[in-house]
């Protein structure tokens, strides 16, 4: 084992947040300390970042209406989304797919205006930003799943809208809407998942080599 792994117990307890971390729906009312959410913004923001750019912005939702108006787009976006769905509209009705007014806490998260002049790392992927605001979203999640707290990304909005809801600046993104908060439960499995809407699949199927659709080697084929 490398000298600077962590402890036995605390690689255990890297992977069991990972794999136990669950997408929230259903959440109770029981407020979540504001320790517990400074820990989690501060988790959110030693995320990686390309160029170290930091974009993520954590808007957090205390107004009531304006909870309200969120969760009143998110759920018109939600009948648009069951018609583009054509033959599967019945079955993603049937899911519950938020959880915006019975969660404890609402944020907003977002990124940030003025971002044109970072060209560190996105000269050719400008998308890096994004994929670096997906990194503050991923621990912070993590880091309430290790404290029993559930979150869920909504993403069913339209940004434009949101932005305009929270009077953010034009050149913003509103790139998630996060319910967290106490649970009963966290899902044994994916809901998508145990609801039937689809499978994870198999890890070897995702890992190939040297050229696109060749197998890897890593799970037991033979390399070529």
């Amino acid at each position: 084992m490398s000298p600077n792994a962590f402890s036995s117990p605390e690689i255990e307890g890297v992977y069991r947040a990972i794999f136990e971390r669950r997408d929230m729906r259903h959440f109770l009312a029981t407020p979540v300390d504001a320790e517990q959410l400074e820990r989690f913004i501060r988790a959110a923001h030693h995320a990686p970042s390309v160029g170290l750019m930091q974009p993520w912005r954590f808007i957090r939702i205390v107004n009531r209406e304006l909870r309200r108006d969120i969760h009143a787009h998110v759920d018109d976006e939600r009948v648009q989304t069951a018609h583009a769905l054509g033959q599967r509209a019945q079955d993603f009705m049937r899911l519950k797919v938020e959880g915006i007014l019975e969660c404890a806490e609402l944020f907003v998260v977002a990124l940030m205006d003025k971002r044109e002049p970072y060209v560190f790392g996105r000269r050719t992927m400008p998308q890096m930003d994004l994929a670096s605001a997906s990194c503050a979203i991923q621990n912070f999640w993590l880091a309430a799943r290790a404290e029993g707290i559930g979150v869920g990304w909504v993403s069913l909005f339209d940004p434009q809208r949101v932005r305009a809801l929270c009077n953010m600046p034009d050149d913003t993104m509103p790139i998630a809407v996060l319910c967290v908060g106490h649970v009963a439960q966290f899902y044994p499995a994916p809901m998508l998942e145990a609801e039937g809407w689809d499978k994870r699949r198999a890890v070897d199927d995702m890992l190939y080599e040297d050229t696109w659709g060749q197998p890897g080697s890593l799970f037991g084929q033979t390399p070529v």
